[in-house]
């Protein structure tokens, strides 16, 4: 199979589909790997790594587009992206289609077949390729809300930690998932004073059992968030439904009731968000004020650290990657019904049900696809 990974060009977005030791073990395998020039300067991989590799460099993503039978990126297809991409090629990449209506539209009218890494699952019902970059933004989020606490950056001016006589910062980190645990270690080793909240009773025993007093744990309801968010310096949205819109769990009315410079960091703002007054921003222009509440909603948060991100994705990608050149999708997806989770689009059909409730598309069994 020829498989071609083309330079990210979302704004800001540094990382890169394959690694060279991707592309290696690709090659190795009798495929042919083709990779846009400059494709991994912003994660360190120079175009030398991937000729020592055995991939063949080209100089547009025109030529890899039109090359590829398998197109293996990070980010979703950007509009122009999309233009090219044609009947019977396999998209493999994060989508978040659930808030995107002009993407799903457009993979649909391409014919191509598309896999989400965000919605192929394992044996534990976890999402293994999704959460090495949850795991990245978790450990981020406190990072960047303590930078927007900033006074200078329009926060109230709260140190995390705090300091001898003067209390830390209080963050509030609703959702006990991947990204939730990861963001309420990092604050709490930051010295914050940390509340995690979920609605999984099993969750918080095991984050109880696991981090004791490193951070308290609250069952999620609309009473406790309420009441927690008021008295935040920090809150941390970490929730996520598979494939669906993120819930909005903080309401515009509510930002009154909050202290003026606290901070929301959405990490579930590919999903959508989960604070109604959330949109999409940039590395370039993460921050945003409204009713005095300053707004971190940063799309690819994990592009800001993009050797590291890029290594972990290619880690878990990697395996699935060679599955889908060796057998071909169809029959990798048969033999692995993880695998097909992540089978949203395919030829002009949607296969995923969240996204089709969430936009109101009518979908196809993914069951019915890949009959022999």
């Amino acid at each position: 199979m020829k498989v071609g990974c083309p330079k990210e060009i979302k704004p800001q977005e540094f990382r890169v589909g394959m690694t060279p030791n991707a592309a290696g073990e690709a090659v190795a395998r009798g495929h042919e790997v083709i990779i846009e020039s400059g494709a991994g300067l912003g994660a360190g991989f120079d175009n030398d790594a991937y000729i020592a590799a055995g991939a063949r460099i080209v100089d547009t993503a025109e030529e890899v587009f039109a090359t590829a039978d398998m197109i293996v990126k990070v980010k979703e297809p950007q509009a122009v992206e999309r233009k090219m991409l044609r009947e019977g090629q396999l998209l493999f990449t994060y989508l978040h289609l659930a808030p995107d209506p002009d993407q799903t539209h457009d993979l649909l009218a391409s014919g191509c077949t598309a896999i989400a890494y965000e919605t192929v699952t394992d044996a534990s019902g976890g999402l293994p390729l999704l959460a090495p970059m949850s795991e990245v933004a978790g450990r981020l989020a406190p990072q960047v809300g303590s930078w927007t606490l900033q006074k200078a950056n329009g926060g109230r001016g709260v140190l995390m930690g705090g300091v001898p006589g003067v209390g830390p910062a209080k963050v509030v980190v609703i959702g006990g998932g991947v990204v939730g645990t990861h963001a309420a270690k990092i604050a709490a080793g930051m010295g914050a004073d940390v509340t995690v909240l979920d609605r999984s009773l099993p969750r918080l025993r095991y984050l109880d059992d696991v981090f004791g007093a490193q951070f308290k744990n609250r069952y999620s309801t609309a009473g406790a968030t309420a009441e927690l968010i008021a008295d935040a310096d920090m809150v941390i949205g970490a929730v996520l439904i598979p494939g669906a819109a993120a819930p909005k769990l903080v309401s515009r009315a509510q930002l009154s009731t909050m202290k003026p410079g606290a901070v929301l960091v959405d990490v579930a703002i590919d999903q959508g968000g989960c604070f109604e007054t959330s949109r999409a921003t940039t590395h370039a222009d993460p921050i945003y004020e409204v009713d005095g509440i300053m707004h971190y909603c940063v799309a690819n948060m994990p592009g800001a650290v993009a050797r590291t991100s890029t290594i972990a994705l290619g880690n878990a990608t990697m395996p699935f990657m060679l599955s889908l050149a060796d057998k071909g999708w169809k029959q990798a997806c048969q033999d692995d019904p993880h695998l097909l989770e992540g089978l949203n689009v395919h030829a002009g059909q949607l296969t995923y049900y969240a996204v089709g409730k969430a936009l109101g598309i009518d979908v196809v069994s993914p069951n019915l696809v890949i009959k022999p």
